[in-house]
């Protein structure tokens, strides 16, 4: 069980953000035991493959080895990301990683496994060999995740716009309760219930929330007090990562407003981005803007700001139209 004790700047200092470093490093976990993903099939086939190819396996080799099985990983690892952040911004963060912080961050991880031979090799060089980590990770985010990563980015961006509404209406303590089963809130602390024996103060330093699409159940947190706190969490509705949805067959709405916007409609009640419901409905960014700026117009739909994206979402008009056409 771990334990994260809050003062009221950290609670000030909670903040959301999607990490392309998180998925691209805890991807190796889906392709390293693909049972235990199975919602990520489609995707897992393809990425093995990609590292299959022996050029790839090469130089992918050094966080293959760092993430097999499961392997905990070092904080430096997975640094705290910030809104919109961007890879190489990431990527130049772990670059800047002083040894003794690599030295550390590694000696972490050995209570729970030993370190392979490329972990053991860091540990001794963590100067001469971080950049061949740093040159492993951008292969394989350049390889295997970015074909993808807009539909992933999606839905990471709608997870967020979701869980920042949830924060601002509800409060913390009810947020980190909503935000995973194995959290509760015990006024001034956060108690994970995960396999580790942790008591951390966050010290004013706030806490990075990042949601990822692949972990499996629980939240992840940094190893070390000493590291900038952050956790990974799970994000919502991960089972529609791959899949293309519609209307309902036989949708009354469809009939009325046609199949494109009714599709919308009933994927809107969570903020969505244009890209995340061309992923969803398998249509066009152009169609799916199109049939958005229609509804939006009708006062079906209404739109915010989110950093680089604007989030649209059902209006109450909406929501009675929908109710009406499924008899209620």
């Amino acid at each position: 069980m771990s334990e994260l004790r809050f003062s009221l700047a950290d609670v000030a200092g909670v903040r959301l953000a999607v990490s392309p470093v998180n998925e691209t490093v805890m991807s190796m976990w889906a392709v390293a035991s693909p049972l235990r993903y199975p919602v990520h099939l489609p995707w897992i086939g393809r990425a093995r493959v990609t590292l299959s190819r022996p050029e790839i396996a090469a130089r992918v080799r050094p966080l293959t080895e760092l993430t097999w099985r499961g392997c905990p990983l070092p904080d430096f690892l997975t640094p705290a990301a910030r809104p919109n952040v961007e890879m190489a911004d990431q990527l130049d963060q772990i670059a800047a990683t002083p040894p003794a912080v690599v030295v550390r961050d590694l000696l972490s991880t050995t209570p729970r496994r030993p370190l392979s031979p490329f972990g053991q090799a860091l540990l001794a060089d963590p100067r001469g060999l971080l950049p061949q980590l740093v040159d492993a990770v951008r292969v394989w985010y350049d390889e295997a995740i970015a074909p993808d990563w807009p539909r992933m980015r999606a839905l990471l961006d709608a997870d967020v716009a979701y869980r920042a509404a949830q924060l601002a209406e509800n409060g913390a303590g009810r947020f980190f309760e909503q935000l995973n089963p194995s959290l509760r809130w015990l006024g001034d602390r956060v108690v994970s219930d995960d396999p580790f024996e942790r008591d951390f103060d966050l010290r004013g330093r706030g806490l990075a929330l990042n949601p990822t699409v692949f972990t499996e159940r629980r939240v992840l947190w940094n190893l070390l007090e000493d590291s900038l706190p952050a956790a990974a969490y799970p994000v919502r509705a991960v089972g529609t990562l791959w899949e293309a949805t519609g209307a309902p067959p036989g949708d009354p709405l469809a009939r009325v407003v046609g199949p494109g916007r009714a599709a919308l409609l009933h994927l809107l009640d969570t903020p969505s981005t244009t890209t995340d419901l061309a992923r969803l409905t398998g249509m066009s960014a152009g169609n799916v803007s199109q049939h958005l700026a229609a509804l939006h117009a009708a006062g079906l739909t209404s739109r915010t700001r989110q950093g680089r994206h604007v989030l649209y979402r059902n209006t109450d008009a909406a929501r009675v139209l929908l109710r009406a056409s499924q008899g209620g």
